[in-house]
């Protein structure tokens, strides 16, 4: 026996006299249907039908579905006056919801200290989760209006007291492993098993590509000096980059960000590096820096001071870098631009989720993930993780053919 519950069935707009509690709520129901499927005309008379229903709740949520129809349809002043009348309504759940639409109205309409108000209104009724996005937003209103002593309140309540957990996770392990083959009586063996073999890839190990991220220096125990060296200026930079990429893409999405750009980075070498051997984890870090490059100019994260100081120079330093690894040499630039490309696209691909930015900050509802253009839509990630795809399916080929 089937137990599942029926659907609600459709409630037809045009009925008149009183609704009941079920009908309206399939009306609502109804409403974000069509909302969602881009019929913004009937979304608006499907909710506009259960505005005066007797519970304020229901009637507040209709109302904020007109809004959001009117908005979509370009009709701002229409919107707005709906998220108006939200607030003359008893308190309910969608009040929170108008009193953010109405700051970025505000926003819009350039009366920055209006908005202020209104997204004070909105702090003392929102979500914890949503606490600290509202934070940075007025610290950048505060900003903006030149309080700066209550901008940096702010984005310090925005910032909380994160922990970059994966950064430093990642940054424990490379340095366990990396002195652990430095060191030990059986260090070689470590070598031998996890660095980027380029004729070992080529027969089927791939692993390599990733463990080399683990390995700094070499097995010569005359060359303890160069591995410290070496661990200890990759280190440094996750140390500064990392927390920046983790706070914008959450730990998650870090940790594969990171792995894909140490892939990366080892498929450049592979397909156009000279030496067979090699370690380090340079080209995971490039990816870091590539993707803090590239998601800081498209997508415009709200960060703070230190972190905008730091990103600012990321152009310069990875020029630097590159320059130095041409002069001096020995220095591996294929990974490192392997790494830096794989990073740059995943930015491209991926607006942070995790803070908020100035492409979504203003937009109606409560997720912020609007896509405005190209970069940050279905279409444009899509189009961007199958070139990156592409890319490094034709670094794996070279690679196969030079070294298999």
């Amino acid at each position: 026996m089937d137990d599942s519950p029926e659907p609600t069935p459709a409630v037809d707009r045009r009925s008149t006299g009183p609704l009941s509690r079920a009908a309206a709520a399939a009306l609502l129901d109804q409403g974000a249907a069509l909302l969602e499927s881009g019929d913004f005309q009937e979304a608006l008379a499907t909710y506009q039908r259960v505005v005066g229903f007797d519970d304020p709740e229901v009637t507040a949520a209709a109302l904020l579905g007109m809004a959001q129809a009117r908005y979509r349809m370009d009709d701002e002043a229409g919107a707005t006056a709906t998220w108006q009348a939200i607030l003359e309504l008893p308190e309910t759940s969608s009040t929170y919801h108008a009193w953010r639409n109405i700051a970025a109205a505000l926003v819009r309409e350039g009366d920055l200290n209006g908005a202020i108000g209104a997204y004070r209104e909105a702090d003392r009724r929102a979500p914890p989760a949503d606490k600290a996005e509202i934070a940075n937003r007025l610290g950048w209103l505060a900003k903006e209006t030149g309080n700066v002593r209550a901008s940096r309140r702010y984005f310090a309540r925005g910032r909380g007291g994160y922990l970059p957990i994966a950064t430093y996770g990642i940054l424990g392990i490379t340095v366990a492993v990396s002195l652990a083959a430095a060191f030990s009586a059986d260090g070689f063996r470590i070598y031998d098993a996890l660095e980027l073999d380029k004729a070992q890839i080529a027969q089927g190990q791939v692993w390599r590509l990733l463990t080399v991220a683990l390995l700094h220096g070499d097995a010569d125990p005359n060359d303890i000096l160069f591995t410290l060296m070496h661990l200890g200026l990759n280190m440094y930079a996750l140390y500064l980059v990392g927390p920046i990429v983790e706070r914008l893409y959450g730990s998650s999405r870090f940790v594969v960000f990171y792995v894909l750009s140490a892939i990366g980075g080892s498929l450049g070498t592979f397909a156009l590096g000279g030496a067979q051997l090699g370690t380090g984890a340079s080209g995971a870090i490039f990816g870091l820096f590539g993707i803090g490059f590239a998601a800081t100019r498209l997508h415009l994260p709200i960060l703070d001071a230190n972190s905008r100081r730091f990103t600012s120079q990321i152009g310069t330093l990875i020029v630097i870098n590159i320059i130095i690894g041409v002069s001096l040499g020995f220095i591996d630039n294929f990974a490192h631009i392997g790494g830096l490309v794989t990073g740059g696209l995943l930015a491209v691909a991926f607006a942070p989720g995790k803070v908020p930015t100035i492409r979504s900050m203003w937009q109606p509802g409560s997720s912020g993930e609007v896509a405005t253009s190209f970069i940050g839509s279905p279409i444009g990630r899509a189009v961007t993780l199958l070139l990156l795809v592409a890319i490094l399916a034709i670094a794996w080929a070279l690679g196969a053919q030079r070294w298999g």
